[in-house]
């Protein structure tokens, strides 16, 4: 093997490994992203009470609970994704749709991992990596268009006067908002892995392409001519030189 090879081959070993490790973490944060995404979803926490709102409740994309006013806190709850209608706010329902975009974009990215086994490393990465950036847009307008909704009468209800677009009152940002926002930061950066792993791995290939044909080259020059063509023998310079002095002597 020639050290050209050699230094190859030690290269693309490393690379593998590194390139299999760092893939895997992707993946599993991947998956973890797609969990958060499901959770924020369907959870009923994104903002709540606090010790100052006239009423005990909370609220979600599309699902809410206000109290009774009783000190049992039972509670009301109301709102369906699949009725609609009974979402309180036309931005609510705007958040949703897109928390709801963001979910289904990220399954699929998931899914898109059996074409691990059918297509090229790098397009399945870059595929990826648009389905996560399109996700993070996604959780990024939930987000944003989630607090144009909080002037909703139930909401001025439970939160005092003091609530409107953008303002909470006197009521508090829940764990599910939160984490909503962690999505956000989780999708942009896997979709930046997604896409750095992907141009690594078309690099690669295109180096290891030019370094086999090189390699090719360079052991044609070795080999030298060939010693026989359709029967007849190939003699070089200095030997046809030698033979001629041979039989002149002669």
């Amino acid at each position: 093997m020639l050290p050209s090879q050699e230094a190859s081959k030690i290269y693309h070993d490393n690379y593998m490994r590194n390139s299999r490790a760092i893939g895997v973490l992707w993946a599993i944060f991947t998956i973890c992203l797609a969990i958060i995404n499901v959770v924020v979803f369907f959870q009923p926490y994104w903002i709540g009470d606090s010790v100052n709102t006239p009423q005990a409740g909370y609220f979600g994309l599309f699902h809410y609970c206000v109290g009774n006013g009783n000190s049992d806190r039972e509670f009301s709850c109301q709102g369906s994704f699949s009725e609609f209608g009974s979402i309180p706010s036309g931005a609510f329902k705007a958040a949703s749709f897109f928390v709801l975009m963001s979910m289904v974009l990220i399954i699929t990215c998931i899914g898109s991992f059996a074409l691990f086994f059918f297509c090229n490393t790098a397009t399945v990465y870059k595929i990826c990596a648009w389905m996560q950036l399109l996700c993070a847009i996604c959780l990024v307008l939930g987000c944003m268009i989630f607090p144009d909704g909080w002037d909703a009468e139930v909401i001025q209800d439970m939160c005092g006067e003091d609530t409107g677009k953008y303002t909470l009152g006197n009521c508090s940002v829940r764990w599910a908002y939160i984490l909503a926002i962690i999505g956000v930061l989780d999708a942009l950066i896997l979709s930046f892995l997604a896409f750095v792993l992907g141009n690594r791995q078309r690099d690669f290939l295109q180096e290891e392409l030019k370094a086999e044909n090189k390699d090719f080259v360079v052991s044609r020059l070795h080999l030298g001519p060939p010693l026989r063509m359709d029967g007849v023998r190939h003699c070089s310079f200095v030997e046809l030189i030698s033979s001629m002095f041979s039989l002149h002597v002669l």
